[in-house]
């Protein structure tokens, strides 16, 4: 069967606390290890109240600490706002305390707006242009330490944490395939270069000391419920949140409405429909539909689920009818034996 993982943004639900949202995601990490998905990974983002998981290396280690064999990781950390060297470090850090369970994927966007970008990184608001010097750079300070080597991952030297790079676009797909690293492209947002990132990855794919063939993997949002009509009102909280992002107006996660066209203009509702047109919605029968028809297309190693759903209870069901559909499931592309363990 084709692995499924998770993608946790960390939503603080209205009327909830960043603690409420820590936890309900390391619940989330647990309910969903026990039904099997692979990897449970967390997104770094800034100035958004409605997100927990800007210091994202911490919310790792919560969700970590309070797992036994799902793997944790950054989906993802964004490097131009970081030194390499810190991040390896405390990447490092996770893996020594939860060892052959951590992953590492790298996005270049800011994760946030231009003026907290120009915070986080200092006034240097063109540490994107560095983004692969950086990966190489991180690269290198995972490798074993020379003894000449002046400046160290302590930890981080020496250990074997897998790297992956996240994009919306062609260029972190190129990049991966030059580099011979895994590749995630985030169709649960930006759906517009999918197929052409993954057919960029894999026709450049150049193997590595990491990776003997292409590893791709795509992340959607997945609604999941007993009808159809019920998951389309969980989708609305997903709904709300990103029109009050695209309104420059960002706040905690809200409830569910039954009615989404008294809150958009038809182009709202347009620019929304288009963003999240990958997302699966509905009954079991629907959402089986939609991941059939979407690993045929794309041929993914791998698929990664959203939900921003605001009840727990459903977010949690949500993903239980996912993995009760997935063994049906016959879709998808053939992982080498090397990156299926990853």
């Amino acid at each position: 069967m084709i692995p499924f993982s998770v993608l946790d943004l960390a939503p603080v639900p209205a009327g909830g606390t960043v603690a409420d949202a820590l936890n309900r995601a390391r619940d989330l990490a647990q309910q969903t290890e026990r039904l099997g998905y692979r990897r449970y990974w967390l997104a770094e983002h800034h100035n958004m109240p409605g997100i927990a998981s800007a210091a994202t290396a911490v919310a790792i280690a919560h969700v970590a600490a309070g797992t036994k064999t799902i793997r944790v990781g950054s989906g993802g950390v964004m490097l131009p706002n970081h030194a390499p060297l810190v991040i390896a470090e405390q990447f490092g850090t996770l893996d020594a305390l939860f060892p052959g369970r951590i992953d590492l994927g790298l996005g270049r966007a800011p994760g946030t707006d231009q003026r907290t970008a120009r915070a986080l990184r200092r006034g240097d608001a063109d540490r994107a242009d560095t983004f692969p010097e950086d990966v190489v750079e991180l690269q290198h300070y995972f490798a074993p330490a020379t003894p000449q080597q002046a400046v160290r991952a302590v930890p981080g030297a020496g250990q074997a944490v897998p790297i992956w790079l996240l994009g919306s676009s062609l260029f972190s797909a190129q990049l991966a395939a030059t580099l011979g690293l895994p590749f995630a492209f985030a169709s649960h947002f930006a759906p517009d270069f999918l197929l052409d990132a993954l057919e960029a990855y894999r026709s450049g794919f150049r193997p590595s000391a990491e990776l003997a063939q292409p590893y791709a993997m795509a992340c959607i949002g997945v609604f999941a419920a007993a009808s159809d009509a019920e998951a389309v009102r969980l989708f609305t909280s997903q709904q709300q949140s990103f029109l009050n992002l695209r309104r420059g107006h960002p706040g905690a996660l809200p409830p569910p409405v039954e009615d989404m066209d008294a809150l958009w203009s038809p182009p709202e509702r347009a620019m929304i429909d288009h963003a999240f047109r990958e997302s699966v919605v509905g009954a079991p029968a629907t959402v089986r539909a939609g991941l059939e028809a979407f690993l045929q297309r794309t041929q993914v190693d791998e698929l990664m689920i959203t939900a921003a759903i605001y009840d727990q209870r459903a977010r949690v069901r949500s993903y239980e009818i996912v993995s009760e559909i997935r063994g049906q499931l016959t879709g998808g592309g053939v992982a080498s034996a090397t990156s299926a363990r990853r």
